[in-house]
């Protein structure tokens, strides 16, 4: 037991630049005692107890505004950063050193008691506010930006950010690069929708100067008065149109 909270406290200073100290991580980090809290009562959900477990859930929900169902499956090494508002629901699969913002959801989207709520792999980093819903998958190493709403399975190692999320970048392989906060790449950044609005005022271009090509090279064509169409008469040896003479 001291082993693990060795753990989660060296993971906690590792990624948190504001931890001074061991004892100032025990003492001010609610996302420490949430997920402490939350070890007793997935211990006690799991053997026989679940009401127990649930109650400590709610005293934990109580003190520390995060919400973590004790029937959840949660690694070492995970990480709460700020806290408040986070809900974690009871078939949710959570990897080794998971770093989550406040005000995110892991909730399901079906009534059915089976799975229903998201996988996320190892080394995952969720921003703030962002919701991933139902029984997906999101692969290791993957980043999903703040408030994005994620839907659908993600690969590992992608990046991801909208409503609905979209991939914008692969993770890089440095190991500078390896924590990137709040799960967003906050510069040289490409936008899905701008990228589709500017391909699509790019193909609007190459149309109409396509069609000021073909204008020009298109030999003038006199126009004919309806009247004179009206008054088109066939000539009597070779079936060809003739103009009567005005």
């Amino acid at each position: 037991m001291f082993k693990r909270l060795q753990e989660e406290i060296e993971g906690i200073k590792a990624r948190d630049p504001a931890a001074r100290s061991t004892l100032e991580v025990l003492l001010c980090y609610p996302g420490l005692h949430a997920v402490l809290l939350y070890r007793i009562a997935n211990h006690c959900w799991r053997h026989g107890w679940p009401t127990l477990g649930r109650f400590i859930s709610h005293v934990a929900r109580m003190a520390t505004g995060i919400e973590i169902h004790p029937g959840a499956t949660i690694g070492a090494g995970f990480f709460i950063d700020h806290g408040m508002g986070v809900v974690i629901g009871e078939t949710a699969e959570i990897g080794r050193n998971v770093h989550l913002y406040h005000a995110v959801t892991l909730g399901g989207t079906s009534l059915s008691k089976g799975k229903r709520h998201p996988t996320v792999g190892d080394n995952v980093i969720i921003g703030a506010g962002a919701k991933i819903l139902g029984a997906i998958t999101i692969g290791a190493g993957a980043r999903i930006g703040a408030n994005a709403v994620v839907v659908s399975d993600v690969a590992a190692g992608a990046t991801m950010v909208g409503i609905p999320a979209r991939a914008v970048t692969s993770k890089a392989k440095t190991e500078k690069d390896q924590f990137l906060a709040y799960g967003t790449p906050c510069s040289n950044m490409p936008d899905p929708v701008a990228r589709a609005l500017q391909a699509l005022t790019d193909q609007v271009s190459t149309l109409s100067r396509r069609i000021e090509e073909l204008e020009q090279a298109a030999p003038a064509v006199p126009l004919v008065p309806p009247q004179m169409i009206s008054a088109a008469v066939l000539d009597e040896d070779g079936g060809k149109p003739g103009w009567p003479s005005i």
